[in-house]
């Protein structure tokens, strides 16, 4: 099987001579969530059925560290500008922080409650998370969360519907960005910050063939507010829980068979096979050329001639 498939000669370029699929590490029950943490090196993601966070490292080859236990089934995460560690979590039904003593992953005091209500209301439980560069805080609110206690606390929603939110931690204002998916669940900003992609995974709960599997692109207006929502790709098979970018705009995205890579005009380019399917990805490494793959019970990773987006 090759490593990538690629389906549009403009990906030719994209596998790396040599390099193969690794897994690097197996055991969990639900993989999603991971970050690269530059300050050692390591990477960090959610087992959400198991309610606790995991951590690799290159000095620990084929295995995962437990890095925090009942850390109330977190989901997405993502990096603020200084350093701090945002949390989608379900079981608190909030976006929650995490700050760090310099240069260390060792936490600098308890974590914080960023946001959990919206008009009074609590919110249904944050999937996944995005910081615009202007530092506002951009999540989803699907309803994953609280459907069952397999990942999160089952509870009616009182919102009523799910949304894509948009918070600034200078105001502390929580705004409604759009009500146009029915279930919103991964996204990420291209790297100029004109667009957001947002993925509808409303199929997922649903035995009828109903909802949908696709990304939705809309247009940023001065950081603030989304518009001319369209249809970017149909993810099939399976859905596009998480995906990232990388630095030309590609889009690498979750499905059930692996890794699709689309163009930002919207052109399938590639496939990288995953023998699990997949939850969510990221880019990392000290040259942020290596894509990390949070797949089922396992994580694995692919080095690439191509470097993601640049975090902080």
């Amino acid at each position: 099987m090759d490593t990538i498939k690629i389906l549009d000669p403009r990906a030719a370029g994209l596998p790396r001579p040599g390099e193969v699929l690794e897994r690097l590490a197996t055991g969990a029950a639900w993989s999603e969530g991971p970050v690269w943490m530059h300050e050692d090196g390591s990477l960090l993601w959610s087992d959400i059925p198991n309610n606790r966070m995991l951590r690799w490292h290159p000095s620990q080859p084929g295995q995962a560290g437990v890095w925090r236990e009942g850390v109330e089934f977190t989901n997405g995460h993502t990096r603020e500008a200084d350093g701090a560690l945002l949390h989608c979590s379900h079981g608190r039904r909030a976006i929650v922080r995490t700050r760090f003593l310099p240069g260390t992953l060792t936490p600098a005091s308890e974590d914080e409650v960023v946001v959990s209500h919206y008009q009074g209301r609590r919110l249904n439980s944050p999937n996944d998370v995005v910081v615009h560069g202007d530092g506002s805080i951009w999540f989803t609110d699907p309803p994953y969360g609280i459907v069952s206690d397999h990942e999160g606390h089952r509870a009616e929603s009182e919102l009523g519907r799910c949304y894509v939110f948009r918070f600034c931690p200078a105001t502390g204002a929580l705004d409604i960005a759009t009500d146009w998916l029915q279930e919103p669940n991964g996204l990420a900003f291209s790297p100029d910050g004109q667009t957001l992609y947002v993925s509808d995974t409303s199929a997922a709960l649903r035995t009828d063939g109903s909802g949908h599997h696709h990304i939705v692109a809309f247009d940023v207006i001065a950081g603030r507010t989304l518009a001319r929502p369209r249809v970017f790709a149909v993810i099939e098979p399976g859905l596009a829980d998480g995906f990232r970018l990388d630095e030309r705009g590609w889009i690498y995205t979750s499905s059930a068979s692996g890794v699709q890579v689309f163009h930002p005009d919207g052109s399938l380019l590639a496939h990288i096979p995953v023998p699990e399917k997949v939850g969510n990805l990221t880019f990392g490494g000290p040259e942020r050329d290596e894509l990390f793959i949070c797949a089922s019970q396992s994580l694995y990773r692919l080095r690439l001639n191509v470097r993601g987006v640049q975090t902080p």
